[in-house]
């Protein structure tokens, strides 16, 4: 016999024959399609839960499993002791709608100091977004990657590596599986990305195909700047990635215990659902060659690799605590302003806009 019951706005679905419950509550904090996938299986990890599931655009998470008599209070102060950690809380009761917009008084200076200081760099040479023969910087990459680093990076990312460091220094190995799972991350990002801009080499791209990559590129990226500034609930419906499925077994090899893993977790977060990794695998793909391409998302990687390096040997709260508002619309700001800067440097290399920038 089914039959279902409403408990302050979350829905319960009780079956009395094999007392198997759903619920479904609200969650807040999510930004891309890498949240869902760390909410999941941070979720998965309760012992009572079966399943779970999270839905970016409606903000709701459902979980089912044998949960006896607990009541939803309790088990969502339990799963909240699972995601709390990485920026997310869940709730019975749906949350007030609330624009922090005071966030922004300190986001706000943070990234126009930021900007600044890029098109400073711009402005000498030393990080130009496009270079006269159209191909990415090297050291706009690098930046690229420092920047998704602490965003959305952080939470799938740095997910996995927090799983390896748990799993491993239970059996008193700390260093060697980290080493691994960067080493993997890196060899990954270099072949990989070499291999995508030998793809591009064998088509000939025109001033027009070129422009249109690196347009899409802007876009994806504007809309990540968006969805990080959480004010537009319409980006949260506009989402670019891989297939889901893909992303699912990247962050269930972390369950693996095999001497191995680490080095294969790290290579396969080329395929997560990260807007700034997916952006830059489309800038690689005009970079017409595999030492182009290769290199360019090496340098990326590479900018990662000094906030991932750090959460190996000790968790970063920065998701977790008071400011978290603050840093997200920096960040977020700081996006925008990139894929602007982007959509400006295309429209600079087939001749519409004057090189004022230096882009």
């Amino acid at each position: 016999m089914l039959f279902v019951s409403e408990v302050r706005n979350c829905k319960r679905m009780e079956y009395t024959e094999t007392d198997l419950r759903t619920y479904v509550f609200h969650i807040t904090g999510m930004h891309c399609k890498a949240c869902i996938l760390l909410t999941e299986g941070e979720l998965r990890e309760h012992p009572k839960v079966i399943s779970a599931k999270s839905d970016l655009k409606t903000r709701l998470v459902t979980v089912q499993g044998s949960f006896g008599s607990m009541s939803p209070e309790t088990l969502v102060s339990e799963l909240n002791q699972l995601v709390e950690k990485h920026g997310y809380r869940l709730s019975i009761d749906r949350p007030e709608e609330r624009r922090n917009l005071s966030d922004f008084r300190i986001a706000l200076p943070a990234a126009l100091l930021f900007v600044m200081l890029f098109i400073l760099l711009q402005k000498n040479g030393l990080m130009n977004l496009v270079n006269v023969k159209e191909e990415v910087s090297y050291g706009t990459a690098f930046l690229i990657g420092i920047v998704a680093s602490l965003s959305s990076c952080l939470a799938v990312v740095g997910g996995l590596v927090l799983s390896v460091s748990a799993s491993f220094a239970k059996q008193g190995d700390d260093a060697k599986p980290q080493l691994l799972f960067h080493a993997g991350r890196l060899i990954a990002f270099f072949f990989l990305g070499g291999m995508i801009g030998a793809l591009g080499s064998h088509f000939t791209l025109s001033a027009t195909g070129t422009f249109v990559l690196s347009a899409l590129t802007g876009v994806v990226m504007l809309l990540l700047g968006l969805n990080l500034l959480d004010i537009f609930l319409w980006t949260k419906k506009v989402q670019f990635g891989m297939p889901k499925r893909i992303g699912e077994f990247a962050y269930r090899l972390k369950d693996m215990n095999h001497r191995f893993t680490p080095f294969l977790l790290g290579a396969v977060t080329f395929f997560l659902p990260c807007g700034f990794t997916q952006s830059m695998q489309v800038y690689t793909l005009s970079s017409g060659s595999f030492l182009a391409g290769a290199m360019t998302m090496t340098a990326f990687a590479l900018g990662t690799l000094p906030v991932l390096a750090l959460l190996s040997f000790g968790p970063l709260g920065i998701r977790s605590s008071a400011h978290t508002g603050v840093f997200f619309k920096t960040v977020g700001l700081i996006v925008i302003a990139f894929a602007l800067l982007t959509l400006y440097g295309s429209l600079v290399a087939v001749g519409i806009l004057p090189p004022v920038l230096n882009v």
